[in-house]
């Protein structure tokens, strides 16, 4: 039941398995088509039966099984949409629309991977992809709330993991960047995904010591792709949509090279 359009599809997916791993915190596998061309970095949308939630729901892709029939969705509970999500179980069905919008760009370089909250997830299957194909040397950087930790043993899987808690329950008290300041660490490359101000450090750290990094920004999304210009934000260069320096998260990202864009 799936349409191909512009390499992403429009499906009627299957739910594999799902499980609460942390407060408000879900994890949902889903067979789908849209796995085949899966990145990691890409998002799908996931659509709600309720009528009174109409737009579909932007998740970024945490997990892609190795057969590429199956992606894994960790998701936060924020409004009546992922609310319904959760309540789904095996064997449910749910409407998707993906992959969509730009990944990260994988490259041979000694790596920090920095990412908060539910900024997390999507840096698993990059973990796991940068590991397996070049074996580069990771160090993984997380931060939490609390000690409520989530996907930390995914990680460890492929990477020395380092850990921020605001209230500093586990690891270093504060956040990534102070926990790349205590560890010493250092790479040839930043991958980043979380909330804006650490985006804008990540950014900072970046210049500061004359490395490249990819960050990928958290927006709010109507369409997903990139025909009602809901979610924008300043570049260096002018956007070929709208002939002025805005670019569209949705499409042009969620992923960016971190001095391409104004944040």
């Amino acid at each position: 039941m799936s349409e191909v359009a512009n390499s992403h599809v429009t499906e009627i997916a299957v739910i594999l398995s799902q499980e609460k791993i942390a407060t408000g915190i879900y994890s949902m596998w889903i067979k789908t088509v849209a796995a085949k061309n899966a990145k990691a970095g890409q998002f799908i949308s996931l659509y709600s039966s309720n009528g009174a939630t109409l737009l579909p729901r932007p998740i970024s892709i945490c997990e892609i099984n190795e057969e590429k029939t199956a992606l894994r969705l960790v998701y936060r509970i924020v409004g009546k949409g992922t609310a319904e999500f959760s309540s789904m179980s095996k064997g449910d069905e749910i409407k998707v629309l993906g992959p969509l919008g730009n990944g990260y760009t994988l490259k041979d370089k000694t790596a920090i991977l920095a990412a908060g909250g539910i900024g997390i997830p999507p840096i698993v299957e990059l973990a796991k992809q940068l590991h397996h194909q070049f074996g580069c040397r990771l160090n993984i950087v997380v931060g939490y709330r609390n000690d409520e930790l989530f996907l930390i043993d995914e990680l460890k899987q492929h990477g020395e993991v380092f850990v921020s808690t605001e209230d500093g329950s586990v690891g270093t008290k504060g956040n990534i960047l102070d926990a790349i300041r205590e560890n010493n660490i250092e790479a040839d490359i930043i991958y980043a995904c979380g909330p804006m101000p650490m985006l804008r450090a990540v950014k900072e750290l970046a210049k500061s010591k004359e490395i490249e990094a990819q960050i990928s920004l958290e927006e709010r999304m109507a369409c997903g792709i990139g025909a009602c210009l809901g979610c924008v934000c300043k570049t260096k260069d002018k956007d070929e949509h709208t002939h002025v320096n805005n670019t569209r998260i949705c499409t042009d990202g969620p992923v960016f090279e971190a001095e391409m864009v104004e944040i």
